[in-house]
Parts: C-alpha cells; structure tokens; sequence
C-alpha cells in the first residue's frame, strides 16, 4: 500500500530527523518540496533546502513537519505515524 502524503511540491517543510546520511541536513533547516514521489511503503521526497542543498528524502526514516512563515503545522503522515 502507498503511504499517504498531504505535501505536494511548493510547499514549505522543516527538517526534525535525518536518518543515517554521511553529510546529514542540521534538523531545523526549512525548505521547499521540489518533487514527492510515493513508493510502496515509503515516501521520497525531493526538497530544495534553504541553505542551498538539494537532497531527497526518505521518509521513513527521515521527518519533515510542514512550516509556513513563523508557525509551523505538523503532517504527522511525513512522520512516518
């Protein structure tokens, strides 16, 4: 079954939790959703990172919480919940 994703690209993310990633975004950082691309029982997702990054993530294990100006909203479904 494919997880079930409420973000979409443009849509302003912050990082809680990178998994086990060699050059790890610092939790906090904030984003845009370039692309999100449901797998079977994971979600990858494309950001574009404010700090000029771009990396993927993996969700799970990875967490992002959806953010928008200076309060931010959970999506407990990129959490992995």
């Amino acid at each position: 079954m494919k997880r079930k994703c409420n973000l979409k690209a443009g849509d302003r993310v912050r990082l809680i939790e990178m998994g086990d990633d060699p050059d790890p975004i610092p939790a906090g950082t904030t984003g845009t959703v370039a692309g999100v691309y449901p797998q079977h029982d994971w979600l990858q997702l494309d950001v574009d990172w404010d700090n000029g990054r771009s990396l993927m993530l993996s969700i799970p294990p990875d967490r992002v919480e959806r953010h928008s100006g200076g309060s931010s909203k959970s999506n407990s479904s990129s959490q992995g919940n």
